[in-house]
């Protein structure tokens, strides 16, 4: 099965769609959400002789890049619990956009990718705050029950599927 995520393909497997309301990750995992943000964004600063129109079409220089990860975990009563975030096979990162792979990930529940800055007309860094438009309708056509995008170092934001196929957005985050 695929789904897409920035506009490129990535392939995953889900089967079944459970029902939850909330999604749950360990300290650790949000602590490695947050590291690989850092470690894709590290440039954010280098935006000041960038513009978006020069990014979009790729003749800019890419100053961030876009990850995909793979999520496993279950659902016990109303909860989805993310266990593990794996690194997308074949990772191909661009500036606005990521394309990877999680089939043959165990227990996969769905995908989290990062947001980079992109840079406005006088090359400043703005954020694109949570899923975005084009996000949320390629998750609709995805076989995965959640998507969590981070666009700065604390900040997630989740949607998640209910049990015929409609998209519920914001989902609640507990760190626990």
């Amino acid at each position: 099965m695929r789904a897409r995520c920035g506009g490129l393909l990535a392939f995953v497997v889900i089967l079944g769609t459970p029902s939850f309301h909330v999604v749950v990750v360990s300290p650790d995992l949000r602590g490695l959400m947050s590291a690989l943000w850092v470690e894709n964004n590290r440039h954010w600063d280098e935006l000041a002789d960038q513009n978006t129109l020069t990014q979009l079409l790729g003749t800019g220089k890419p100053t961030q890049r876009e990850y995909l990860g793979c999520l496993s975990g279950d659902v016990a009563g109303d909860t989805l619990f993310v266990r593990r975030l794996v690194h997308a096979r074949n990772l191909k990162q661009l500036q606005f956009a990521v394309a990877g792979d999680c089939e043959g990930v165990p227990d996969l529940v769905g995908t989290f990718h990062t947001h980079p800055y992109r840079a406005d007309s006088a090359g400043r860094a703005v954020k694109e705050r949570g899923l975005s438009p084009m996000d949320l309708r390629t998750f609709t056509q995805a076989p995965d029950v959640v998507t969590i995008v981070m666009w700065d170092l604390d900040s997630l934001d989740i949607a998640a599927k209910s049990p015929d196929g409609s998209v519920l957005h914001p989902v609640p985050l507990t760190v626990r």
